[in-house]
């Protein structure tokens, strides 16, 4: 069995990714409806630090709580569809700055 399988067995998986995240790992909670868009107490997701950055690079606040508020549709995203098919080349400790610019702001 490989470290990555062995790993699988014995950590939660980010449900974005699909990777183990390990303890020693930085990882966070994403709110699957942002609390200022009324998710406070709603359902949250553990997910490995890079990929909740991701998230909130690509998506903003009224997107997540109106369109992406499940991982299904958080896959399915076209720059979260490419960021996982990238990431998932990666070990589960792998940090990095999220590539890509940031999405643009309306004004």
């Amino acid at each position: 069995m490989d470290r990555l399988q062995d790993e699988s067995l014995t950590h939660p998986a980010c449900p974005l990714c699909g990777r183990p995240i390990p303890p020693d790992v930085p990882q966070s909670l994403h709110h699957l409806v942002p609390k200022l868009r009324g998710g406070k107490g709603g359902p949250v997701v553990l997910l490995h630090h890079i990929c909740h950055k991701e998230i909130h690079a690509s998506l903003s606040e009224s997107e997540l709580a109106r369109s992406y508020n499940t991982i299904a549709a958080l896959r399915a995203h076209p720059r979260l569809a490419r960021f996982i098919e990238w990431v998932v080349r990666r070990p589960p400790d792998f940090a990095s700055k999220v590539p890509g610019a940031r999405r643009q702001r309306r004004r």
